[in-house]
């Protein structure tokens, strides 16, 4: 299985990477994560991306692309395998929290390049075909690095900030609900927001905090959007008071 997780949106991008990967690994599974991270945000990238993998297989092979530097040379192409699955993109810290949460971790700069290598376009042109070539067990020519090169930069464990709003207007944040109690109280600028555990448990049109689907600490109104209520967007910092 192969899965797709990048900024692209779903323009013609996203189906250029499926050609190559229809073409060169025939029969294999694509499963499309998430086209719209947050543009050109490695970091918010790397806490949601730890939050999602957890249900895919152990043998999956993730193509990740949020590089906003693609074309340089200041972020190596890379493979991090984490406890059985392959992570493929740049290591820009796209693989941090992953990485850091995983138990067997190894990374390898991919020293392969094909033939064309368009300067903007290294998902269809290069980690595509790395991705095919994983799902096929061919070997890749490629470097050992160390492991401390996946988290640098240095990020926290957990990300006190909203890292993506959905198209419901609720706000996702960096912050595992995991040793939270539920008399915590979640503060945004001036505003202070109780946890409930499900959205019928409030009124309508009353904003509150839960554990996602995922573990995330989320914020949402009960049929309403949280994100133009409170005026969220990717980066607004959030923090946790214990009462």
């Amino acid at each position: 299985m192969i899965v797709l997780f990048t900024d692209f949106g779903f323009g013609p991008y996203v189906g250029q990477v499926k050609a190559v990967l229809f073409d060169k690994a025939p029969g294999v599974p694509i499963v499309d994560l998430m086209h719209d991270v947050p543009s050109f945000d490695p970091k918010a990238a790397a806490y949601l991306l730890a939050a999602f993998v957890e249900v895919f297989p152990e043998d999956s092979i993730f193509l990740c692309v949020v590089d906003p530097e693609v074309g340089t040379e200041s972020r190596l192409p890379v493979i991090v395998t984490v406890d059985g699955r392959r992570f493929v993109g740049p290591n820009n810290g796209l693989f941090n929290a992953v990485a850091r949460r995983g138990h067997e971790v190894q990374i390898v700069e991919i020293t392969w390049r094909p033939h064309r290598l368009s300067a903007s376009f290294h998902g269809r042109d290069l980690f595509a075909p790395v991705a095919a070539m994983i799902a096929r067990e061919e070997s890749i020519p490629t470097t050992s690095l160390p492991t401390q090169s996946i988290v640098s930069p240095f990020w926290p464990e957990d990300l006190a900030e909203v890292i993506y709003i959905d198209h419901f207007g609720n706000a996702m944040t960096g912050l595992r609900a995991l040793g939270l109690h539920g008399s915590e109280q979640l503060m945004i600028g001036g505003i202070a927001l109780h946890r409930a555990e499900t959205f019928a448990q409030v009124p309508k049109g009353k904003g509150f905090w839960y554990e996602n689907a995922n573990g995330l600490v989320e914020i949402a109104i009960n049929q309403g959007n949280a994100a133009l209520r409170f005026g969220l967007r990717v980066g607004t910092p959030v923090r946790i008071l214990t009462t």
